[in-house]
């Protein structure tokens, strides 16, 4: 058994937090904010984002935390279709978005990540709001994610001002262009302002403002991305109801540290109703709820320092139930590509791309007869497949074409 499990059992941290440590006024105040119409659902790239990326630079100056290079600010630029489903768009415009960067100093050798991301739909233009007529309603987006926002600078607060020894250093990070595909993580983590391999491990909060009253349950994804995960987990007493989930990819930041073989947790406290509409409202929230989400995930925190840098592991990727295809090729694709093709970020071990030898940072360009010129097109061509087929994938490895035969 990993010398860090059997440590494990031998260590009892101090109990769950109490409430009284995190405020439900401080991340009432921090979520009516973003959440207000007047930020119009702080649409990726909009005047209203950059507005919202001030106010948190502002909380993370207030709290005492280092600005890397000089500033608060991590701006990036991406190319977005403004609709996906409409492949004739030509000359799309760069666009520019800012990621929040803070760092806690503890003069320690790593880093833990806490991360949430803080745009949502703006006013309902980019064509994944859920609503009927979404064009012009404002997102206000509280649950998604002001809420995980508001936990960022509940948790950047606490572990500033806590006056303990902690043996890691905390980056807080507010990431941009989720909601456009993972943007603002995943730029960050191509070109990052802090060395990655000092990073221990990173928290992601995403929709943490929901507990449910009556199951009380709070969804933990990742738990498989390192092997202290789960009995750390199960060794904390309280009477929230902890499903776990093992998969380090999934549809939220974390996925882009998973990617790069950080070990990750994401921290989710339900889907509902409201969610991708404009009704997803702060008056909604369940602002005690939210207060007990923030004192486990700091409770589980702490429990991590009596470990050294954690050890990373592989999960398998999540079948959402949700596709509409017959086959799949096993990979996941680079959403923040913006050259010709389909840019590989990762290939799961035992499926047909990994037969078939495709690699991490392959370009698809062909699948069978059809030209793949993005993320749609590579959908589509993958669409005419079913179980048991056979074809050709032809792509570009480091200025190479290279074509190999592929069996679903």
């Amino acid at each position: 058994m990993n010398k860090n499990i059997c440590a494990l059992f031998l260590i009892f941290g101090s109990g769950l937090l109490t409430a009284q440590q995190f405020k439900q006024e401080d991340i009432k105040k921090t979520i009516s904010f973003l959440a207000s119409d007047e930020l119009k659902g702080r649409g990726t790239s909009s005047a209203e984002e950059l507005k919202a990326a001030n106010y948190l630079a502002g909380e993370f100056k207030a709290l005492g935390l280092k600005a890397l290079n000089n500033s608060y600010l991590w701006p990036f630029t991406f190319r977005k279709n403004p609709n996906p489903h409409d492949t004739s768009l030509i000359g799309i415009k760069e666009r520019s978005a800012n990621n929040v960067v803070g760092f806690l100093d503890n003069k320690a050798p790593y880093t833990i990540v806490i991360g949430a991301h803080y745009d949502h739909l703006g006013l309902g233009h980019d064509h994944n709001s859920l609503d009927a007529n979404p064009e012009g309603k404002i997102h206000n987006g509280a649950d998604d994610n002001a809420s995980g926002t508001a936990g960022v600078l509940e948790l950047a607060r606490y572990f500033s001002k806590n006056n303990k020894a902690e043996p890691f250093n905390f980056l807080f990070m507010c990431f941009s262009g989720e909601e456009l595909g993972l943007l603002g993580s995943k730029k960050w983590c191509e070109n990052p302002s802090y060395d990655l391999s000092k990073i221990n491990y990173m928290v992601n909060m995403d929709m943490i403002g929901r507990l449910n009253d009556s199951t009380r349950k709070i969804i933990v994804y990742g738990v498989g991305t390192s092997p202290v995960f789960v009995p750390l987990i199960d060794s904390i007493k309280t009477d929230l109801s902890i499903k776990k989930d093992s998969s380090g990819i999934g549809p939220s930041d974390q996925t882009s540290f998973y990617l790069k073989d950080i070990p990750v947790l994401h921290f989710f406290t339900g889907q509902h109703n409201d969610y991708h509409k404009p009704s997803d409202d702060a008056e909604k929230i369940n602002y005690k709820g939210e207060v007990e989400v923030l004192s486990y995930i700091a409770n589980f925190i702490e429990r991590t320092y009596h470990y050294p840098k954690l050890t990373f592991s592989k999960t398998r990727t999540p079948d959402t139930g949700k596709s509409s295809f017959k086959v799949t090729m096993g990979v996941m694709p680079d959403y923040t590509f913006e050259g010709q093709g389909m840019r590989i970020d990762g290939v799961t071990d035992g499926k047909p791309a990994s037969k078939a030898g495709l690699l991490k940072g392959d370009i698809v360009k062909k699948l069978g007869a059809e030209e793949v010129k993005d993320v749609m097109t590579y959908m589509k061509a993958l669409s005419a497949y079913k179980k048991g087929d056979t074809t050709t994938v032809e792509v570009l490895r480091n200025g190479e074409m290279k074509t190999f035969q592929i069996t679903f």
